[in-house]
């Protein structure tokens, strides 16, 4: 039996094929999950709307994608919205998968201590107060036993030169999911947090991903990086039954790499002369 058959649930944030959050709903798609997807709203303007062509042009293969709706998170009326689309579609939901972000690209490119005020508040408003916001309004929705997941990044840990206010924001979104985990636990719900390595996603080339893919390669245990797939399939564990005593929890899916504590293999190739020194 697929492990979705029978389950319905709400995707946030595919941008394109490249997006971790569509190797993850197309995997839930393919065990026969329902799924509804939103995505980032059109221009007026735009009369080609490119958001929900990039996305229709995933979607419209799959009979068990049964809905597609802008949405724009910083507007909590745009969310009641979705979330009555969801109810008129669904009922219930089993699943709700949370992969939004966004910086302004100055404030991203600049140093941390620099970071606008504007810019931080925007920031943090679409990749943090995002997911608390969604979850709210979708409280009333889940089915027990239901599953959120958000997404975030190693530079929510430690400090990653170059992802700078962004990696404040998956700080705090990674705080976010352990109290979303306890306030939704009495309803028995999870919520819980991916942390991909760097992959070349929208996201990940505006944060200069090419570098990390290196370096990855070169300190992960496993010596590679990690792909959709792997990827899909670990976001698909978190939000199915097989995950199901988790909650309040950020997995790791990156080679191994976060919990290096020094260079490692990198070092051999930087100084060899090094390697087994006292």
């Amino acid at each position: 039996m697929s492990a979705f058959a029978g389950k319905k649930g709400l995707i946030l944030g595919v941008a394109n094929e490249n997006s971790i959050a569509w190797a993850i709903s197309k995997l839930i798609l393919e065990q026969g999950g329902e799924c509804g997807f939103t995505h980032l709203p059109d221009r007026p303007e735009d009369d080609r709307k490119k958001n929900r062509r990039r996305v229709s042009k995933l979607t419209d293969a799959y009979e068990n994608a049964k809905f597609l709706i802008p949405l724009d998170v910083q507007d909590d009326e745009n969310i009641r919205a979705a979330m009555e689309t969801t109810r008129e579609q669904f009922g219930k939901i089993d699943f709700l998968l949370h992969s939004i972000a966004f910086a302004d690209r100055d404030d991203l490119g600049r140093d941390t201590i620099e970071t606008s005020r504007d810019g931080f508040k925007l920031a943090m408003d679409v990749s943090v107060y995002s997911l608390i916001a969604v979850c709210n309004a979708a409280k009333d929705l889940f089915n027990p036993g239901a599953a959120v997941a958000a997404m975030t990044y190693f530079g929510g840990e430690k400090c990653v030169p170059g992802y700078n206010v962004m990696g404040i924001c998956k700080a705090a979104l990674e705080a976010s999911v352990r109290y979303l985990a306890y306030d939704l636990g009495v309803r028995d719900v999870r919520v819980n947090a991916l942390s991909a390595g760097p992959m070349r996603t929208l996201a990940g080339r505006a944060a200069g991903v090419d570098g990390m893919l290196r370096l990855y390669e070169l300190m992960a245990p496993l010596g590679r990086n990690v792909t959709h797939e792997e990827v899909g399939q670990t976001g698909a564990f978190l939000l199915g039954d097989a995950s199901n005593g988790i909650t309040g929890e950020v997995l790791h899916i990156d080679g191994g790499y976060n919990m290096m504590g020094s260079p490692g293999r990198l070092l051999e190739k930087v100084n060899p002369a090094a390697v087994g020194a006292n």
